[in-house]
């Protein structure tokens, strides 16, 4: 980030060996001690054959890494209901849960269950919300991750990320000096990882679309070419080049409505935003300046354009209208500010800064001009919110290995992910699962 904040430095650290589907684990290391407390009691189960993925250990796992939640231990129970009319407040409110969850699963054929799902007000003796799913047992976790959902709106307020996806890029040393590059999308807590694509080539930017159905992404087509974006289907893994134009492309992001994408182009040398018509396979010019403008993200409404741009003398955030006209410096605090992204509330956007101790992530609130810094590292880049504004995914340094990061927009809630072993950077959360 010399001249300019690319969110590539990454690319240059040392690779080590790497299981592809190897499994993301989540440590939370400050913050997830303390919130709401909660009983989820296990699923009650009627039928011959229980589902190989249980619910409780989901839930509790979603809601213990949210940070919002005090997960009530199971050996306190008094008692385990499954049906709302077993339920006895007074049980619950001697162990001093506040929220309490209760469900049932029951077999209605072969490999299909009926899920249901009951949350209470302790105290007010008033159910909250209640729902029910008739499923396979190999969609018992998505289950388990929307019910986490329902939880966390019904008592924050907020709609919950649990039943999202990201995307990630890993990298593997292979024979000689070849490096394997592989795109890889996993649920939130980053199960159900399955490999998308993998390459000799970097793999850089992936950005899902708002359906959540494909990822556009950079990469190369041969050792000699320009970096091109390529457009993936997530379900039946058909893969093509978006442009055919010369120079190099890099940085797309998908507008709210899906139908273009926001990206850089270096045609004579100099990196310009432009916006692709999909459809049409349409380019049109947004900016035109000598300085380096890159790293372009849409406001929520698609009214306007965020990018990158040292145009002052170093990496600062810019806006601009869709339609064109001057841009407007935003940022003013710290030596620079780069990859900047909005929030759902269209205030708040999540960003590289360099204040003198290195590159961390903050929050820039428009409406202030403030940014709040979020993280201690000195190396901590490509920074995507949940969809629901609540937490933070970045890629950082543990040690000597890449890794995945979370921090909460309030800062409060910090955690580590992780494989076993090998790199892992450029995460992307999604939108709700399609």
């Amino acid at each position: 980030m010399k001249t300019i904040l690319t969110g590539f430095l990454a690319l240059l650290m040392s690779l080590v060996g790497l299981n592809a589907m190897a499994v993301l684990t989540i440590e939370i290391t400050e913050g997830g001690d303390s919130g709401i407390p909660i009983a989820v009691v296990p699923f009650e189960f009627e039928g011959g054959q229980k589902p190989e993925q249980g619910l409780r250990s989901v839930i509790a796992a979603d809601l213990h890494r949210s940070g919002r939640f005090e997960l009530l231990p199971t050996g306190d129970f008094l008692s385990r209901p499954g049906h709302p009319d077993q339920v006895r407040f007074k049980d619950w409110r001697l162990i001093k849960a506040e929220a309490l969850a209760v469900g049932q699963i029951s077999q209605s054929g072969d490999d299909r269950y009926d899920v249901t799902f009951h949350l209470f007000d302790v105290f007010k003796e008033k159910q909250l919300a209640g729902y029910r799913w008739s499923v396979q047992g190999s969609q018992m976790r998505e289950v388990a991750h929307q019910i986490s959902d329902h939880i966390y709106q019904a008592m924050t307020g907020v709609p919950g990320a649990f039943d999202t996806r990201i995307a990630y890029v890993t990298m593997e040393n292979s024979s000689g000096n070849e490096r394997t590059y592989r795109l890889m999308v996993a649920d939130s807590d980053g199960h159900s990882a399955q490999e998308i694509l993998r390459t000799n080539f970097p793999i850089l930017s992936p950005a899902w679309s708002p359906s959540g159905n494909q990822l556009a992404y950079v990469s190369f087509a041969s050792r000699t070419s320009g970096a091109m974006i390529w457009l993936q289907d997530i379900q039946t893994g058909t893969r093509s080049k978006l442009l055919d134009e010369r120079g190099t492309a890099s940085a797309p992001a998908w507008s709210p409505d899906g139908r273009r994408l926001a990206l850089t182009l270096s045609r004579d040398g100099n990196s310009d935003i432009y916006v692709l018509d999909i459809a049409k396979r349409k380019l049109r010019r947004l900016t035109r300046h000598q300085a380096i403008d890159t790293e372009a993200a849409w406001s929520p409404n698609g009214r306007y354009i965020v990018f990158t741009s040292d145009r002052t003398g170093r990496p600062q955030i810019h806006r601009m209208s869709i339609t064109g006209g001057p841009a407007e410096l935003l940022t003013h605090e710290g030596r620079e500010n780069a990859r900047a992204s909005y929030g759902p509330d269209g205030n708040s956007m999540v960003l590289v800064t360099n204040r003198g101790k290195g590159y961390r992530i903050g929050v820039f609130y428009v409406d202030s001009g403030k940014v709040d810094v979020l993280t201690d590292g000195t190396l901590d880049e490509s920074p995507t919110f949940a969809p629901n504004g609540a937490m933070i995914l970045y890629a950082t340094q543990r040690g000597s290995q890449g890794v995945l990061a979370a921090v909460s927009a309030d800062g409060r809630v910090k955690q580590i992910l992780k494989l076993h072993q090998g790199e892992v950077r450029e995460p992307a959360w999604s939108s709700r699962s399609p």
